[in-house]
């Protein structure tokens, strides 16, 4: 019963919020010192200042693609379920993913707190997402000491949820227990400063094309003729309308005229500048993000100084409120990634290019970089030199090999029998190299992966098997008759599969 009021007040709510009534005007608003939040009635957005040092940051965030990930030991899915994936894509009717990204950003920027609500369906499914732009949130507990949040509206209307339906970005987390301290009280001072500067500059600029004249009349006048002669003086040599003297003024014996200089107050650049870095720091930017002129170095570090973290937030939050703490046991997650590195320079790009033969980068990925188009069957990893798929090696018999064995990071070691485990009298086995067997054994307890080569077959590679078990090596994998393995294709597939080829000839006291 309880689920079903919560989901019609959600309803209620969500209409509230999107009501098209006037807004009521409003007050400045400070901390409280109560369990609650005010935000300082969004003039601060108007400042040119305060926008361009949020635009940055939410551009970026907005960029960022919102992902469902399942990860655990039995499987890796991208976006396994579809309603997940349109939910991060379009949270709701009014915007896309993009701008409910943004909206947070800006709300988080302004006021270092930002809420969502999420709408659930009857069974308890997220189906739409709501930015909560709010004048007043207030905290409180419910008999079965669950959280509430309650907010006031701009439009005056008043709605309350629940705390785990409701996404919360904070910033400067200190004071409060569950909101982030805004930055009202340390950055109203300086806004002050900018704005009286601001008005300052626009009165210099009205009074420096005013001309004043001050006249010193001969005589003694009474009031009202002072200002009947005064009047006359402005109208017949001040008015631009008249016409009649053309560029030259006739002097009246019965005053002396004499023009005053302005002396308007202008503030100085250098105060003007200081208090700028000032706001800059408060927001965690500066100047050359703000224009855009950074080069690769600069945004990275903004990127992960300001950005980095939030994207963090972003993720655990939209996770623990998407997810039930079991679904979250099964490995679902929500990650926000970046879409491109658009900020990345030109050689970097270019460089990327060996993330691709190499297998961690698809071709496909590398031309996401460029805003390049996928291509048709450019999804697959490959690898250099063979260039297939990296669960494969073409042209090689194995024996008791993994399919994942070229997926692991570490070296492949080829060690051919005759001749180097041991002296080579074929058919025959000659006498162990116990420098050598010591080094191999040395390459396995590292971690890395041992073929055994030989032209051994059928009798003959079994007593091979079993004198090297018999002292202790062990090999992942076993090629079958290496002579008709190379006539066959033609080549060494030693140099294929393995990083390194371990023989008579290439191995060397140096090594050992």
């Amino acid at each position: 019963m309880r689920k079903i009021n919560l989901l019609s007040n959600a309803k209620n709510a969500i209409k509230n919020i999107f009501n098209k009534n006037p807004t009521i005007s409003g007050v400045k608003l400070v901390i409280d010192e109560n369990n609650g939040f005010y935000s300082w009635d969004g003039e601060l957005y108007h400042s040119d200042i305060v926008r361009s040092c949020i635009s940055p940051k939410a551009r970026a965030i907005g960029k960022l693609a919102p992902k469902h990930i399942r990860k655990n030991e039995n499987e890796l899915k991208v976006n396994p379920e579809i309603h997940i994936k349109m939910l991060l894509e379009e949270p709701n009717p009014y915007m896309s993913g993009q701008m409910l990204q943004e909206k947070l950003t800006n709300q988080l920027e302004l006021n270092n707190n930002a809420f969502a609500f999420i709408v659930r369906d009857e069974f308890g499914i997220a189906n739409q997402i709501y930015p909560i732009i709010a004048r007043v949130v207030k905290a409180r507990y419910d008999e079965e000491n669950e959280l509430f949040l309650q907010f006031t509206l701009k439009n005056g209307n008043i709605v309350e949820f629940p705390y785990r339906d409701i996404i919360h970005l904070r910033q400067d987390f200190n004071e409060n227990d569950i909101f982030g301290t805004p930055k009202i009280n340390a950055l109203k001072p300086l806004m002050e400063v900018v704005t009286t500067t601001d008005q300052g500059i626009v009165k210099a600029v009205k009074n420096g094309g005013v001309i004043r004249w001050l006249l010193k009349f001969n005589q003694q006048l009474r009031p009202e003729d002072l200002k009947k002669n005064t009047k006359a003086f402005v109208e017949n040599y001040l008015n631009q309308d008249n016409d009649d003297t053309g560029v030259a003024a006739a002097a009246d014996a019965k005053y002396d005229a004499k023009q005053v200089d302005p002396k308007d107050y202008v503030p100085n650049a250098l105060i003007l500048d200081k208090t700028f870095q000032r706001i800059y720091r408060l927001f965690g930017t500066n100047e050359k993000i703000i224009t855009s002129s950074y080069t690769e170095d600069e945004w990275v570090s903004y990127y992960e100084s300001q950005i980095e973290p939030v994207v963090i937030q972003l993720s655990n939050e939209y996770s623990r409120k998407l997810f039930s703490r079991k679904q979250r046991a099964f490995g679902n997650s929500i990650i926000f990634e970046a879409a491109g590195l658009q900020y990345a320079s030109m050689t970097t790009k270019l460089n990327l290019m060996q993330m691709v033969d190499r297998g961690a980068l698809t071709g496909n990925e590398w031309r996401e970089v460029f805003n390049f188009a996928p291509k048709e069957g450019a999804d697959k990893l490959v690898r250099r030199l063979d260039t297939a798929p990296v669960n494969k090696v073409s042209g090689v018999k194995f024996l008791n090999l993994n399919k994942d064995l070229i997926n692991k990071k570490k070296e492949i070691y080829a060690i051919d029998f005759d001749g180097t485990l041991c002296t080579n009298k074929f058919p025959e086995i000659g006498e162990e190299k116990a420098e050598v067997i010591d080094y191999v054994k040395n390459l396995k307890s590292e971690g890395h992966k041992l073929i055994l080569w030989t032209c051994r077959e059928g009798e003959k590679l079994d007593d091979a098997i079993d004198w090297c078990k018999e002292r202790g090596l062990e090999f992942d994998a076993i090629n079958e008759n290496l002579e008709e393995t190379i006539e066959q294709f033609d080549s060494d597939p030693r140099k294929v599969s393995a990083n390194h080829y371990l023989d008579d000839k290439n191995l060397t006291l140096n090594d050992i």
